[in-house]
């Protein structure tokens, strides 16, 4: 019995012992380095399997075969809304730079690489703040690990298979006369992509957001609530912005976020409530 009480407390030792600001800077740095290391590595991957990236994933939102183009289709023709079809939509792109396809190439690498790597580098961040944690903050923050993986993946596929086709059929079809012609320039194709693909990712984490900012005190379910109407009609605007001129497409793309905002005051109520018990006991 007296074997196991002192295994414990050399179990216990090196976590109750204090890191100096140095230590934990070299930790941090391990941790850093460690991430960028996996960056690197699948943006090298990425770099390699140039046609898979390029011709599979980037470009192919703007073909009219792409799944979601032929899903649109076919709703469009059962509701008659022409503006979903891509059928007879050609996307002309053009490159002006002399390094512009070799410099774009090595971005998107790096945005791939990142994309990719980005569980692990959450994984990362958690093992670095893991020793101040409690135990019971420790069972909480291995779940939001994982939470905040399959938020961020999640989004950012809802953006590539939903958000970048409509955008990319509605500003790519745009004309302010039939005497203009649009040729899209490869920067600005890509950019758009990337930009609103990641942004959503980002916005599909407000649940975990909002889990910590409840947490420490500074957003409360109430004011979520109150809050909601502007909600409501800023996703409204967004969706309205970058999607066809038709209910169909602005319901597609507000009614999931709408819905990560309900899921989010909930989150936040239940963090709240949770809170307000353990002050009262």
């Amino acid at each position: 019995m007296q074997e196991e009480i002192s295994n414990k407390k050399k179990q216990q030792k090196p976590v109750e012992k204090e890191m100096s600001f140095w230590e934990h800077l070299e930790e941090l740095r391990g941790h850093l380095i460690r991430s960028v290391a996996a960056i690197l590595v699948l943006s090298i991957i990425a770099f390699i399997n140039k046609k898979i990236i390029f011709d599979y994933v980037i470009l192919a939102p703007k073909d009219p075969h792409f799944i979601t183009n032929r899903f649109f289709c076919k709703v469009g023709e059962l509701l008659s809304l022409d503006g979903l079809c891509m059928r007879d939509f050609n996307l002309l792109l053009q490159n002006i730079n002399m390094s512009g396809q070799f410099m774009m190439h090595m971005y998107i690498s790096i945005v791939a690489g990142l994309v990719v790597a980005t569980p692990y580098i959450l994984w990362e961040f958690w093992r670095f703040v893991k020793p101040a944690l409690y135990s019971k903050e420790k069972r909480y923050s291995s779940g939001a690990v994982l939470a905040s993986s399959g938020l961020f993946i999640t989004g950012v596929l809802f953006s590539y298979y939903i958000i970048v086709p409509l955008t990319i059929n509605f500003f790519g079809s745009y004309k302010i006369s039939e005497s203009v012609v649009n040729q899209i320039n490869l920067n600005s194709y890509i950019s758009t992509i990337v930009s609103v693909t990641l942004a959503t990712g980002l916005v599909f984490e407000l649940p975990i957001l909002v889990y910590f900012l409840t947490k420490i005190g500074i957003l409360t379910p109430s004011f979520m609530k109150k809050s909601r109407k502007y909600m409501l009609i800023i996703v409204l605007t967004i969706s309205a912005i970058i999607t066809p001129p038709d209910i169909f497409s602005q319901v597609l793309v507000s009614l999931p976020l709408l819905v990560l905002f309900e899921i989010s005051i909930w989150i936040s109520g239940r963090v709240y409530r949770n809170k307000q018990a353990e002050l009262a006991g």
